[in-house]
Order: structure tokens, then sequence, then C-alpha cells
């Protein structure tokens, strides 16, 4: 009889087969790992693609992490996000608020539509809580467009609106969707919106949209309307809210100067729309009021009203670079002054001696806005010769009737003349 095989046998070999398959199973695992390192060549680059895009999260949400566990007071609610291989090229498109320096006041004339975003976007984003006894009613809006000629301070608006929410902004570019590979395009529309779930509340902000999300057309190219298809599933389809049924706090901010080329689908989904139009009177006076607030200017011989109405017409940004150019001439007559004392245009200069801006200077350029502003001026000045010349004439007439009536002889009822009394 052959010997019998002990419990301690069956054991070792137990062991025997676990540890080999552990191996093999390690040996697999590293060496898929190492294959696909090697074998890819971008492994290195979505390496470090990964390690910015986290940098990059870290800085842009510290502020608010650090908010909520003031709030929370407990440190383990901030967690570090799992981004997918997409999300990380999008992560770089993620603006910090605090590193925007554009705020509410910064921008003139505007201040209706600042509060009703401040009351529509920013408290339904920030406040949930505020805005609950009404369900889903009260949320924020799906999209917001800011539509007007160019250089209106649309963009600037975007700017100041996510540095005040303090929600996380998402500077989308198109480039950023543009991709060689067919199908690639729209999974980077995919991670913008679960970029924008992971770190809500989200503004997604594209400037020109029309451009994006133009009207579609028949003879449009497959990518373009699969990569709009795709962005508008995930902006308003199934997956749009949450698993209670309230929509996610992502709100996609849009602005353009040529609001009829966006398609009809795109423009339901953006049920807010403000019209920035070229600033009136008051507007302007308070633009050059923040414009000018660091300059120095000439009280005796500067008049801001008589420049806000000659600068009719002009956009915000044009009177920013018109005011641009009226505050060169001081410094170029300094310059031209100092170089004709025969002095070394570096030698040591005072800027104190500098002149402030005066009413002239706005007129004395060549450029577009410039033109615009000499055109209103000489209408300007043409309109109060012409009112001083028909005030001219009224007084004249005023002097000749009375003149005229120390002619007439007084008479009794008889008809005799009444001798007129020596003075």
């Amino acid at each position: 009889m052959g010997d019998r095989r002990k419990p301690a046998d069956y054991f070792l070999d137990t062991l025997l087969v676990l540890g080999s398959l552990a191996a093999v199973g390690w040996t697999f695992k590293h060496g898929l790992a190492y294959l696909s390192a090697n074998l890819d060549p971008d492994h290195e680059k979505k390496l470090s693609e990964s390690k910015q895009a986290q940098d990059h999260l870290d800085h842009a949400l510290r502020r608010r992490n650090a908010e909520d566990e003031y709030e929370t007071g407990d440190s383990s609610t901030t967690k570090r996000l799992i981004l997918n291989e997409y999300e990380n090229r999008v992560a770089p498109e993620v603006v910090a608020p605090h590193d925007i320096p554009i705020g509410f006041d910064d921008i003139g004339g505007l201040d209706d539509i600042i509060e009703e975003l401040k009351e529509s976007v920013i408290y339904p984003l920030t406040l949930p809580h505020l805005y609950a006894h009404a369900g889903s009613l009260l949320s924020a809006p799906s999209g917001v467009l800011l539509y007007g000629p160019p250089g209106c301070g649309k963009t600037m608006l975007a700017k100041a609106l996510a540095r005040e929410s303090g929600a996380s902004f998402i500077n989308l570019h198109i480039s950023t969707l543009t991709e060689k590979w067919y199908g690639d395009s729209n999974k980077l529309v995919r991670a913008v919106f679960t970029l924008a779930r992971k770190i809500q509340p989200a503004i997604i902000f594209i400037d020109e949209i029309d451009a994006v999300l133009g009207t579609r057309r028949s003879g449009e190219h497959e990518a373009s309307g699969m990569v709009k298809a795709e962005f508008m599933t995930l902006w308003d389809g199934l997956t749009s809210s949450d698993e209670t049924g309230m929509p996610s706090r992502i709100v996609v901010l849009g602005a353009t100067n040529r609001m009829h080329d966006i398609d009809e689908a795109i423009l339901r989904r953006m049920p807010k729309k403000f019209p920035i139009q070229l600033p009136g009177v008051a507007q302007r006076r308070k633009i050059l009021g923040l414009v000018l607030k660091d300059s120095k200017v000439d009280a005796d011989h500067f008049n801001l009203e008589y420049v806000a109405q000659v600068t009719a017409g002009l956009s915000g940004s044009a009177i920013k670079e018109a005011c641009r150019d009226a505050a060169m001439f001081p410094v170029r007559e300094y310059l031209q002054q100092h170089r004709s004392s025969g002095r070394p245009i570096h030698a040591a200069t005072n800027p104190n001696m500098v002149r402030g801006i005066r009413t002239d200077d706005f007129f004395r350029g060549k450029g577009g806005g410039q033109q615009i502003l000499i055109e209103n001026h000489a209408r300007q000045l043409a309109q109060e010769a012409r009112s001083q010349a028909s005030r001219s004439q009224t007084s004249q007439s005023r002097v000749h009737t009375t003149n005229s009536s120390d002619e007439y002889e007084d008479v009794d009822d008889d008809g005799n003349v009444i001798p007129q009394a020596q003075s």
C-alpha cells in the first residue's frame, strides 16, 4: 500500500497553488501595465496632463474647499477628484474666481442687468436653500445669453459674474472641443459636463457662442452636427438632473453679437437673455468716471459732462480707448519739451510735471473712435453756434421793438397830440 498523504501535505499544496496564482496575477497585471506604458506613445503625456489638471483644480477650488471646511468643521469633506482622460483636457479651462480681477463695481451703467443676474443666477447657484420652498421652479436657469454690439461689456460682465458668484467657472474655448480623431470631440463635450457636475455649482462660459452652436444646416459637416447634438443632449437631456429630480447647479453662459445665427434649439435652452446695448449718456458718464478715476485730470479744463455727451455712439471699449489716447497727449507734450531742451529722452524725468487730461485732448487723435468724437464735437459746436445766433437775433428783435415803440406819439380822444415830457 502507498503512503497516505498527510493533511499537512494538502495544506502545502494549497498554499503552493494560491501562491502560483498570485504570482501569475501579479505578473499579468504589471506586465500589461508595462506593455501599455511602453506601447502607448502618449503615456507620459497623459500622466503629465493628469498631474497638471489635478494641480490646476486644487488651485481653482482651494478657497471654496476652505470655506466648506470652515462651515462644516470637517476637513474630510475635501476630496481629490478622480478625472478621466478627457476631463483632464478640460480641467485647465477652469478659472479660479479669486484670480479674476473684475467685479460688478468695475462695470458702469449696467446696474439693472447686474441686479437681475444676482437674483436669477448667483443666488440660486450659491444659495439653493433660499429657494427650496419653490422646488425646481426657482432654480438657476439652464442657460443665460448676453447679446449686443461688440465692445459693450458682455465678456467683462461674464468675468464679473464668475468672480462675484464664487462658482466654478469653465471658460470653454473652441480649440478645446476640436479633435482630429472621429468621436473625440463628442467625448470632450461630455467631459465638460461631467467635470462641471463634479465641481458644481459651475458656470460654463462660451464666448462667441454663435461660432460653436450656430444654426444647423443640411450641408453642415457631420462632426459639427454631432458636437451640437451631444451638447444639447447633455445640457437639457435625461441626464441633466440628479437622482432626486432636481436640476444640476450648472449654468451655460453665452455671449454673442450675432444672436440670430444661434440655433433655435440652443436659444430655447437659454431662457434668460440680456441685451447689452450701446451705453446712454448716464452709462457713458459712469464709464468715464471708472476709466479716469486713477488718472490725473486738469480740473480747470476738463468737462466730464461734455465728454459724456460727445461720446454718443461709442461702445464702452471704444470709450476706454478714447481715454487712453487722450491720456497720451500730455505725456507726448512733456516728452517733446524734454527733447527740445537738449536733454536725452532717458534722462531723469518728473511725472509730476506732466499736465492733467483736458477736454481738448479727446479731439486731437485721428483713430476711428476719435473720428466719431471729432464729428460729434463739431456738431455740438455748430449747434451751440446756431443757438447763440438765435439768442442774439431774438435779443436784437426785442431791442428794435422797444426802440420802435418810443417813436409813437400819444394822442387824446379828440386826436390832439399830447406833448412828451422832457427827461
